[in-house]
């Protein structure tokens, strides 16, 4: 037998099951069909090994039996002695790491498993997970899996709004109901989660002394495709079942799509943007990638908490805004603490967008997410008078003569910009209904 289809074998056998010493002796013994001595040691080293880490893929534990240097040398005196008896030792087991034992989620072990969760053919499974990248090379938009939309942010910068078709996006709601929802957040984190919303994720900042703004650059983009199936064999499940998984969840954008750039995005900000779309990464507007990205995240929120909890501040996360205030002993900090911030962030692959990075004291206007945190939470005046004027319009000419985006059910968003400055405010959003119910009665 070739050595590399051996070490392959045993490394199956190592992962199969229950990351015990016992257990993975029992399962390297049945593989082998003899006990050898080595054997028992090499499985402590290894359960030492993957203490407190996710559940490691073939490939590392491949690279932990070539450079454990006792099995190499039993290796090179005795594998001609040893011989495959069994392929694979039993069915693959659920391991999650510790925090995760307790979290209600399907158990899913196999591929077959996995079809029959999602209610698809193996076909369709691979078709959906695209983990070979066919989509990305595909030139015909018909045959991908979402819909797209260049849109120009300001100072040039692209963002790419990515809508996923019914098929996967029914895929992608089973996967956030029955996995990722039930998985809780930290409690630093206020978006999209039920319960939490802007108004909580700005309300601890309200009349601080000094409130700091910083802002994540390209936040869907950075989470790549190995970080997601990461977090899905963290929490338990096999490689195979993990990377179907985290391909569903993922999108590498065609290169057809990049063929007309918006007037107001330069040539060399359209080219960085098609090459960072082109790895396969979260798609913003994907069910599942607010969920997701809070829990990759969940690292760099326990340290930023933690890091605010030792200058004196708090801390909490809006999708890609973070916000951190405090009093004295936080104000004469705050400038070198937002470079603290920065390393962290940039260790753990984030970019930060130094351009909108404030520190706003008392003496100016503080706010977060477009809302007002000096004294109470509020609506930003300009937001209020512009959607004011645009209310007090469509009843004196209809609201058709404001609707300058061609939006389907003006309506319908109108209602929805009265009802967040109610959230927010009640008193200024009964002024803004009183305006809408005008417009009802015309």
């Amino acid at each position: 037998m070739r050595a590399s289809l051996f070490l392959t074998t045993l490394a199956d056998s190592f992962v199969a099951g229950e990351p015990s010493v016992d257990a993975v002796a029992a399962r390297l013994t049945q593989t082998l069909g003899k006990a050898f001595p080595w054997i028992s040691p090499l499985a402590q080293r290894y359960v030492s090994w993957t203490a407190g880490r996710t559940r490691p893929r073939r490939r590392d534990v491949l690279e932990f039996l070539r450079t454990d240097r006792k099995f190499q040398r039993a290796w090179s005196k005795h594998h001609h002695e040893w011989t495959i008896q069994h392929w694979i030792p039993e069915p693959l087991q659920m391991q999650p790491v510790c925090a995760a034992k307790n979290w209600q989620i399907p158990a899913i072990t196999s591929i077959a498993d996995l079809a029959d969760w999602l209610a698809l053919s193996f076909s369709e499974l691979l078709w959906f997970a695209d983990l070979k990248g066919l989509a990305y090379r595909n030139t015909s938009l018909k045959l991908s899996h979402y819909h797209y939309r260049i849109l120009a942010k300001k100072y040039g910068n692209v963002r790419l709004i990515e809508v996923p078709k019914s098929r996967i996006k029914r895929l992608q709601r089973q996967i956030l109901a029955q996995v990722l929802e039930r998985i809780p957040p930290h409690p630093s984190v206020h978006g999209f989660i039920k319960g939490r919303s802007i108004t909580t994720f700005v309300a601890l900042h309200v009349a601080r002394r000094v409130v700091l703004r910083m802002d994540l650059k390209d936040f869907f983009p950075t989470f790549a495709a190995a970080r997601i199936q990461t977090l899905f064999r963290t929490l338990g499940y096999p490689e195979a079942v993990a990377d179907l998984l985290g391909g569903i969840c993922t999108n590498a954008v065609p290169r057809g799509i990049w063929k007309d750039k918006p007037l107001e995005c330069s040539a060399e900000q359209f080219r960085v943007a098609a090459e960072l779309y082109s790895r396969p990464h979260l798609p913003q507007g994907a069910p599942t990638s607010p969920a997701l990205a809070n829990l990759c995240t969940y690292r760099v929120d326990c340290r930023l908490a933690g890091l605010a909890a030792s200058a004196g501040a708090t801390y909490t996360r809006y999708a890609d805004d973070l916000a951190f205030s405090g009093e004295k002993d936080f104000e004469r900090v705050v400038d070198r603490f937002s470079t603290h911030v920065g390393a962290i962030l940039l260790e753990e692959g984030f970019t930060v967008c130094f351009r909108k990075t404030r520190a706003m004291r008392q003496g100016v206007r503080q706010h977060l997410a477009g809302l007002v945190t000096n004294a109470r939470t509020n609506i930003m005046r300009p937001d209020f008078d512009r959607l004011k004027a645009i209310l007090t319009n469509s009843v004196r000419y209809g609201p058709e003569s404001q609707n300058r985006d061609a939006l389907p059910d003006f309506r319908a968003h109108l209602e929805g910009r009265v009802a967040f400055v109610e959230m927010v405010n009640s008193a200024k959003g009964q002024r803004l209904r009183r305006i809408m119910e005008q417009i009802d009665r015309k």
